[in-house]
């Protein structure tokens, strides 16, 4: 299995060029007819706007998308452009527009559109889809600190802590990870610490931005 960038939840924004009203909204889509369903939503739901454009990118499916009136080129493929760059699937993008009369040409089309669809990818955080080894590590309280600090120089997830006689850990590792962060914890701990393989799941957890920040 694969793993790949998907986005984490629903994300929304919106900001004002010239007077027109841009909103950007994500969702995660599994299938074209769950990226179907939220554009049809949006469309109801903002049935007053002047544009609801869309794009939307299905892993092991379709890449499709509408300028819903908007001049070609100028709103779907830009946003198409942004979630592509990102390195997402599984998504779908909604940037409606309520136009405030003064037009805003090709270019500044195109750079709504793309800041649109920017806002709320940001919005909606990304998370990466793989195959992670479920651990359980019974850890002393004198190494938990520098435990966490492996976990998050590995960009293992600590899913479930316990404070009993020892720190109790339930912790995802990447698979393809899993031997090296062994390894390290047993240097670490000089041969002290245990692991116990609990198994494997595929699914999707949130990553980190560049500043090192969990995204929501």
């Amino acid at each position: 299995m694969e793993e790949y960038l998907v986005p984490t939840g629903f994300g929304e924004d919106e900001f004002v060029e010239k007077k027109s009203r841009f909103i950007g909204r994500v969702w995660p889509a599994d299938t074209e007819a769950e990226a179907l369903s939220h554009i049809e939503e949006m469309r109801k739901q903002h049935y007053d706007a002047t544009h609801n454009c869309w794009a939307y990118i299905i892993r092991d499916g379709a890449t499709r998308f509408s300028d819903d009136g908007e001049p070609g080129g100028t709103a779907g493929m830009p946003m198409v452009q942004v979630l592509q760059k990102e390195g997402l699937f599984n998504i779908v993008c909604v940037v409606t527009r309520y136009f405030g009369g003064t037009l805003l040409g090709a270019g500044g089309l195109v750079r709504a559109y793309t800041k649109g669809a920017k806002i709320a990818v940001d919005a909606a955080g990304k998370s990466m889809k793989r195959v992670w080894t479920a651990l359980y590590i019974p850890c002393p309280y004198p190494y938990y600190e520098r435990l966490k600090l492996l976990c998050e120089d590995m960009e293992a997830v600590i899913r479930d802590t316990q404070f009993t006689a020892e720190v109790e850990l339930e912790v995802l590792v990447a698979a393809g990870k899993c031997k090296e962060f062994q390894e390290k914890l047993t240097d670490m701990t000089a041969g002290t610490v245990e692991t116990m393989v609990l198994g494997q799941e595929y699914r999707a957890f949130p990553v980190k931005d560049a500043k090192g920040s969990e995204q929501p």
